[in-house]
């Protein structure tokens, strides 16, 4: 599903943003549901809102730890590249 080169992308932008913004969090439209098949899901992107308030359909970034994060079968997870492995 997602690349390395996806999610550093989404990070990238979720940085400037926050750079942009100067807030404490910011929360977004998402910009790459048109060109990132796995983003179509999410309508708005919370950076740097806590998960234990961000809206489960939402994409959070923590700009702390640099963490992509979904939320999943009950549960926050981090949004992590495909392993794939080379013949």
């Amino acid at each position: 599903m997602p690349t390395k080169e996806e999610i550093d992308r989404v990070a990238t932008w979720c940085e400037q943003v926050k750079k942009e913004r100067q807030r404490i969090y910011v929360i977004e439209r998402n910009p790459f549901r048109d060109e990132i098949g796995w983003m179509r899901r999410f309508t708005l992107i919370e950076i740097d809102r806590p998960r234990e308030v961000a809206s489960r359909n939402d994409l959070v970034y923590d700009s702390v730890l640099k963490q992509l994060w979904q939320f999943m079968n009950g549960d926050w997870r981090r949004i992590e590249p495909d392993f794939r492995i080379e013949k």
